[in-house]
């Protein structure tokens, strides 16, 4: 029984401390990103003549969001004798209309707007984009999701950054249409912006890789050839792509003072699926691309911050048994006077959890004049961090173990403003029960450990109990709310068609 106890306190602490190591390296990119913060990048100087653009939107089953994103292309402030636009429509649904009626319109006033439909989804949105790719007549490649609304600055913004003939990609900062729709969308964008604004700012101007993001961003077309070219043995083609190229020596700039709206999801269960892709795909890549990075000549500093970026995720895996031990490991050491515990276990929470707090209050710092505000979500974000941990470990596992997954995409619904409703719109996320239940039974255990710790007069540990106890009810509780609201709608639907 010793040896079981001694294992759980050393797989305790040993947890702990690689999570205090991840959770270190955000402090490391709050001080790269105030380091470098004036090095603003500048065009080499602008084009006489300005080049042919290609510009690929990519969709499957968009039919709320489609025609939104097309007409705001159209209006791009760019010579209409130099700018072609691709629909690369795999989509089943109403979308195909919609997004062909759309075209057809502005292929009447003249735009060069074409319609692109595949056989089948092979390699799915990288197998879209590698087949437009095939026909583009641009010498640069543009590429916007369709649930983002590109100002029509965005081409004379980023295109002259391309007078450097090293310069591969340009990216810009993702806004948020719906930010304040939801407590859940109030977080999300919190969530991004620590990453758009302190990880891409910190890493590019460092010297160091940063990734294009899949849409609201310009390639030149030689560098996507020259990098490989779109591949799907990944779910993150774009952040593969990203790293591939720039490892042939390739630079990107990223624009963090401009920015493209884009709607994040309303529904638990569709950020949840964006999250496992997301997961799922950046340890894919990390296991295609890490060997051969450690292999190569880039600088150390490079070689590390590839490491801390694309295996990132692992903290999730991590943080299941770590959840698991904290109330044996609790009871175990219930004797240990207080002055020990501020010397071994405060230290490693604070590395492991407070630099999120810093890492994401700089980032509302830097970008709203109200960023005061995020101190209120602190708690809230952390708990949605540790409830996220069970669906983003299921991603990391099934990575690992290259278990193949389609390319499950977000459902948008064409939501901005607090009144709009998506609850009774046609799509629904992954329905899987299994991960809301492990989460479920994760709360009660915490709920469980709550009380013991309550009783036993261990009163220290209880705000940290009580985080994670909050993290997982509040993720399960929406996930199952969600999953019977669709169910229920489901089933209303189909009552209603056949009376």
């Amino acid at each position: 029984m010793e040896n079981l106890n001694l294992v759980i306190v050393v797989l305790y602490f040993v947890v702990l401390s690689i999570l205090a190591v991840f959770g270190s390296h955000r402090y490391y990119m709050v001080y790269l990103y105030y380091k470098y913060k004036k090095a603003v990048p500048k065009p080499e100087s602008e084009f006489e003549e300005l080049p042919r653009v290609t510009i690929q939107l990519p969709m499957y089953n968009e039919m709320y969001v489609a025609e939104r994103l097309i007409d705001a292309v159209v209006k791009m402030d760019y010579p209409r004798e130099l700018l072609e636009i691709q629909v690369l429509d795999d989509s089943t649904d109403e979308t195909v209309a919609i997004a062909q009626r759309r075209v057809n319109f502005y292929k009447k006033q003249g735009m060069d707007i074409s319609y692109l439909q595949r056989k089948n989804r092979k390699g799915f949105k990288a197998g879209a984009l590698e087949e437009g790719m095939k026909m583009a007549k641009g010498e640069f490649i543009a590429v916007f999701d369709a649930d983002f609304i590109p100002h029509k600055h965005f081409l004379m913004n980023t295109i002259h950054y391309f007078t450097s003939d090293k310069v591969a990609m340009v990216q810009m900062r993702w806004s948020h249409l719906n930010r304040n729709f939801s407590l859940m969308t109030n977080l999300q964008s919190i969530f991004l912006d620590g990453h758009f604004v302190i990880e891409h700012t910190a890493r590019n101007r460092s010297g160091r890789f940063f990734n294009f993001n899949g849409t609201a961003g310009i390639w030149r077309k030689i560098a996507i050839i020259d990098g490989g070219g779109w591949q799907h043995d990944t779910l993150t083609e774009d952040l593969d792509l990203s790293y591939r190229t720039q490892m042939k020596g390739w630079q990107f700039i990223y624009l963090p003072d401009h920015s493209v709206p884009a709607e994040l999801p309303v529904d638990i269960v569709a950020f949840k699926t964006q999250q496992h892709r997301w997961a799922k795909g950046s340890i894919q890549t990390a296991k295609k691309l890490l060997p051969r990075i450690f292999r190569s000549s880039l600088p150390l500093k490079v070689k590390v911050e590839a490491f801390f970026h694309l295996a990132a995720n692992i903290a999730y895996l991590l943080m299941v048994p770590l959840s698991i031990s904290i109330l044996p490991v609790v009871i175990l050491r219930r004797n240990l006077v207080w002055g020990q515990m501020f010397i071994y276990d405060v230290p490693l929470f604070l590395m492991a959890t407070a630099s999120v707090s810093a890492f994401y209050i700089v980032s509302q710092k830097e970008l709203y004049s109200n960023w005061t505000n995020t101190f209120k979500y602190l708690p809230l974000l952390m708990g949605l961090g540790i409830g996220l941990s069970v669906n983003n470990s299921a991603a990391v596992l099934e990575a690992l173990f290259n278990k193949e997954s389609e390319f499950v995409r977000t459902p948008k619904f064409g939501i901005e403003k607090r009144d709009d409703s998506w609850a009774s719109k046609k799509y629904k996320g992954n329905k899987n029960i299994l991960i809301p239940v492990l989460e479920l039974a994760l709360g009660i255990y915490f709920t469980f450990a709550v009380i013991t710790c309550a009783i036993e007069g261990i009163w220290l540990t209880l705000p940290f109990l009580m985080l994670f106890q909050y993290g997982y009810l509040y993720i399960a509780y929406l996930s199952f709310s969600t999953i019977f609201k669709n169910k229920f709608l489901l089933k209303k639907a189909s009552v209603s068609i056949v009376s």
